[in-house]
């Protein structure tokens, strides 16, 4: 069982969706997202959210991201975050968005 330690070990932050490309080179339909973190400054991830998104619904969309795991190459590309979703039983993904006015960087807790 994980503890609250191990929860608060997670340095979550609020970030936008900037830049949304395709990744072809993928094994599962991704996008190669470009996430703002106001004075964090910008980091990239690969989300494999493309059979549930199209790009032009990702763009200025706030997600919520973990921002202290190791970064992980996928497909060529340094993925720096992982970009939090919800799976349902089919599948299917749904990005956490946190609240509107919540400022870009602001750690989750």
């Amino acid at each position: 069982m994980a503890t609250i330690e191990d929860f608060q070990a997670l340095d979550m932050r609020v970030g936008r969706i900037v830049d949304v490309r395709d990744l072809p080179e993928a094994r599962k339909p991704s996008f190669r997202l470009k996430i703002d973190f106001g004075s964090l400054g910008t980091r990239e991830s690969v989300a494999a959210a493309k059979t549930d998104y199209a790009a032009e619904d990702l763009m200025h969309r706030q997600v919520v991201c973990v921002f202290n795991l190791p970064p992980r190459r996928v497909a060529g590309v340094q993925s720096e975050v992982l970009v939090l979703a919800a799976t349902h039983a089919d599948g299917t993904l749904r990005l956490l968005i946190p609240d509107p006015e919540a400022e870009l960087g602001s750690h989750i807790t």
